[in-house]
């Protein structure tokens, strides 16, 4: 029987993790976003527990304390997607179940896209496959992406962030709809903890960091219709990146912060994703 994991090593670093729900049941990994931690699953996991998975939450590269490095280069998409493949290792699963909010969803199309052999099936939530996103820089997406370029230099945006006991970070944050601002504000006034989960967007200039492959196992994509960060035409285009059984659902009147604001249909969806394509399932040939 496995243990029951509070941490797990991944490249020198520490990294906390919830682990929820029997410990020999099918394994799914559910990788939360920025500026989040594995908190944001919180009303998700017991309904997933319910069914008989095995929940494990991690708190990502430069979120938990252990692992908050402060280089760009550790952020690298080898370096993320590593960290996941170490937990699922670090608790007995060959094969696991990956479910992905926002930069969590990033990761696991990197995954999905990479790693078939160890992906069973991927459910997205709120941002589309890399490549769909990119494409879709093109036009009107530019303007909902603004904040990636604001990420992008060194020193000034964490200052921007702290100034005025973090005025300008909450009502970023509240521009979004976000339900519960007070941890997402605590990452990102702390000095340390705003570089290193900057840090994230600034890896993006690093070679082959958007370069996820097309998806070739079981995905599920949930995009909201207010998601204020990702636009329709790159949510609808996650399909042309998928070579797999598809599902696309739009969740009516939410924000970006699906997990938070509609748990009940988000699990609902994802256990139907996942009863029907089940960790256990051979991986299709070519994969």
């Amino acid at each position: 029987m496995p243990e029951r994991l509070a941490s797990f090593a991944s490249d020198g670093l520490l990294l906390s993790v919830r682990d929820e729900g029997p410990l020999d049941g099918p394994v799914v990994i559910a990788l939360h976003g920025f500026p989040q931690t594995s908190a944001s699953w919180a009303a998700v996991t017991p309904r997933l527990v319910s069914a008989g998975y095995r929940v494990l939450a991690p708190d990502q590269r430069g979120y938990s304390r252990g692992a908050q490095p402060q280089r760009v280069a550790d952020y690298a998409m080898g370096a993320l997607t590593g960290d996941v493949l170490a937990l699922a290792d670090a608790a007995g699963a060959d094969r696991f179940a990956v479910l992905g909010h926002d930069w969590g969803a990033a990761v696991g199309w990197t995954l999905a896209g990479r790693h078939p052999d160890r992906v069973a099936s991927l459910a997205a939530v709120s941002v589309p496959h890399p490549a769909a996103l990119r494409r879709a820089l093109a036009g009107p997406q530019l303007l909902r992406s603004w904040y990636m370029g604001l990420f992008q230099p060194p020193v000034l945006p964490e200052r921007l962030l702290r100034a005025r006991g973090g005025a300008f970070a909450r009502r970023l944050l509240a521009g979004t709809g976000l339900p519960s601002l007070d941890a997402s504000l605590r990452l990102l006034t702390d000095p340390r903890t705003a570089t290193a989960t900057l840090n994230w967007y600034r890896a993006i200039r690093l070679r082959g960091q958007l370069s996820a492959g097309r998806t070739r196992v079981p995905t599920l994509f949930v995009w909201s219709d207010r998601d204020t960060a990702i636009g329709r035409r790159a949510a609808e285009g996650a399909a042309d990146f998928v070579r797999a059984p598809y599902r696309f659902e739009v969740l009516r009147g939410a924000s970006h912060w699906i997990p938070e604001e509609r748990p009940d249909e988000l699990a609902a969806l994802v256990i139907a994703h996942l009863r029907a394509h089940p960790v256990d399932e051979e991986p299709a040939a070519g994969a």
